[in-house]
């Protein structure tokens, strides 16, 4: 399935990428993150507690940076599993400058499994739609209270 988000963040492009490959930022701005650990160069492990409907549980996976070009764009590499199926996939991320601030547009090619997949598509992109909201919205607060 194909998933289609586009958010602003209200800081400079090369600000917004570097956040976006910032474990620690990364650990405080990812929905129910109970734990973002780095692998390897570019790589991490994390434990996420998903709260939303459908897909409610604690997930383990692994997510990798791949060909990152900054400040313009950059693919993330993901595939996690818990109780209700797992979740595999990738995203293409690009970044944009847009009068001050940073338009993020990412188009991610998800496969899921087991449990999640029982419960469509449709509840499942609008799921994926809420957990980027909230991690963008996070990411916007997190680079506006340390801005200098």
């Amino acid at each position: 399935m194909k998933i289609n988000t586009s958010s602003t963040v209200p800081a400079p492009r090369a600000r917004v990428f570097a956040a976006l490959i910032d474990p620690e930022i990364l650990a405080r701005a990812i929905p129910g993150c109970e734990s973002l650990t780095v692998s390897g160069p570019d790589a991490y492990e994390a434990v996420l507690k998903i709260g939303v409907a459908g897909l409610k549980g604690t997930y383990t996976g692994k997510a990798a940076i791949r060909d990152k070009h900054p400040p313009d764009s950059l693919t993330l590499t993901f595939e996690g599993k818990g109780g209700p199926g797992f979740v595999r996939g990738s995203a293409a991320i690009t970044l944009a400058a847009d009068n001050g601030a940073t338009r993020i547009d990412s188009i991610a090619d998800v496969q899921v499994g087991g449990l999640i997949a029982a419960v469509g598509s449709r509840l499942v992109e609008a799921a994926a739609r809420k957990l980027a909201d909230d991690f963008f919205r996070q990411l916007s607060r997190e680079l506006v209270e340390s801005s200098p």
